[in-house]
């Protein structure tokens, strides 16, 4: 699979052309679809492969979002999200749904999935594993400083993939205070970390 590369793509595609891409492609146009691609598919790889973190994974999911581009360019309303924003979200809804098919488990927490009163704390990545900036043990810390919901959330939110939906659904509660428990952790995060 070949990403077009870097930011020369990226920044030459205003969201005007773009839509009009979509459009063109919404109605079967090929050579729109091959131009839509070339001017998205970096930025694409990279969201994906943030998710993903597997190359070979992240290029099959590309083709999947592509593919489902292709399927549903004419539900595209420029007056509801920019192409861009568009685009990104079908990708990492594909990535999302990749890596859960695939059945990956947390190796920071294995409770997450299972009852409501285990605790994800149980388990701590191998930091040989999972190479991170910071100091596993105080990742750790500043994790168990978080009420136990919030922990909860944050981990299934940026660790699993989970949407504010479904966090929703898990915690029987509406998707905005997922929202604030969502900013309030990765701010006490932020701080407790002593990051910038």
């Amino acid at each position: 699979m070949t990403i077009a590369s870097g930011a020369s793509a990226d920044a030459t595609s205003s969201a005007s052309d773009l839509a009009g891409l979509l459009d063109a492609v919404a109605v079967g146009d090929r050579m729109a679809f091959r131009d839509l691609y070339g001017r998205t598919s970096a930025k694409l790889f990279g969201a994906v492969l943030g998710i993903c973190k597997d190359r070979s994974l992240a290029e099959d999911v590309m083709q999947e979002a592509y593919l489902r581009v292709w399927r549903y360019a004419d539900g595209f309303d420029p007056t509801r999200a920019a192409p861009v924003t568009w685009l990104v979200t079908i990708a990492r809804n594909a990535a999302i749904d990749a890596v859960r098919a695939r059945g990956r488990t947390s190796a920071l927490f294995d409770g997450a999935r299972g009852e409501d009163d285990e605790d994800p704390m149980m388990r701590v990545a191998d930091p040989t594993e999972h190479p991170a900036p910071w100091d596993l043990e105080a990742l750790k810390a500043c994790l168990a400083s978080l009420e136990s919901d919030h922990r909860r959330c944050v981990l299934l939110a940026y660790y699993e993939g989970y949407s504010r939906e479904d966090l929703s659904e898990r915690f029987d509660r509406p998707v905005g205070t997922i929202k604030t428990w969502l900013f309030r952790g990765l701010a006490a995060l932020k701080t407790c970390l002593g990051t910038s």
